[in-house]
């Protein structure tokens, strides 16, 4: 095993942050293997299909903004913190969601690479201006 560098597993959860404002999940490094929790729910179900749903999902598609995120490392888990926005507004009104998600990015791996291997998100809601 190939010790991966914390950096490169920051990295690693930026590229999948950056991508939920973005929608180019194209460079986002899952393992072919990753799966998504989100409040308990299971809403990714391999590498493929979240890169298919940050491209064009329209859980995704309603995502305007991202804040930079305070990221922490511990063992084989990056966590970030960070709030979002959507698109659609009311009466000037916007829903944002306060996320926290931790990301199994583990500290060795065979090839060296930093790949996301499962993400588990905790999702506070709030409206903004």
């Amino acid at each position: 095993m190939q010790p991966v560098p914390d950096q490169d597993r920051i990295a690693a959860a930026q590229a999948y942050i950056s991508a939920l404002a973005s929608h180019r999940a194209d460079d986002v490094p899952f393992a072919p293997g990753c799966t998504r929790v989100e409040v308990g729910l299971k809403t990714g179900f391999s590498g493929k299909h979240l890169r298919r749903s940050l491209n064009g999902g329209p859980q995704y598609r309603v995502i305007r903004s991202v804040s930079p995120p305070q990221f922490s490392v511990d063992g084989d888990t990056v966590r970030a913190r960070f709030e979002l926005t959507t698109k659609p507004s009311l009466a000037g009104r916007r829903v944002g969601a306060r996320i926290d998600e931790t990301f199994l990015i583990p500290a060795a791996d065979p090839s060296g690479q930093a790949q996301i291997h499962h993400i588990r998100a905790s999702i506070r809601p709030f409206l903004t201006r």
